[in-house]
């Protein structure tokens, strides 16, 4: 298990490098057109493409987060939850999904939702 955990948390890390970099250029290109929020949104809006987008970052940071927290409370968490792998794997499960699902409402706020 840990070793699949590594291994994913490197894929998120992976995945999510090159998602990092498109995301500040489109903040810097946004801003420096100086467009305002709601014409960003405008243009968002109803975009399949900013969806698959930024629905893959949230769940690859989700993932990402959630392993890395776990790693967090292993190594330094009270003793009681760092020498229980159920425990370490409840709350890092609950976390991730927790992340996942704000940051899919975020997702259907920006492009769906009006």
């Amino acid at each position: 298990m840990t070793f699949r955990l590594y291994l994913l948390q490197r894929v998120t890390a992976a995945l999510m490098a090159p998602m990092v970099i498109g995301h500040l250029v489109m903040i810097f290109l946004a801003t420096r057109d100086g467009l305002s929020a709601a014409e960003i949104l405008a243009r968002t809006r109803g975009s399949v493409w900013w969806g698959l987008f930024y629905g893959a970052f949230v769940l690859a940071a989700a993932a990402h987060g959630a392993i890395g927290l776990r790693n967090v409370l292993a190594e330094w968490g009270p003793p009681r939850v760092s020498r229980s792998p159920r425990l370490l794997d409840g709350l890092m499960r609950a976390f991730g999904v927790a992340l996942a699902l704000l940051g899919l409402r975020a997702v259907y706020a920006v492009i769906i939702a009006g």
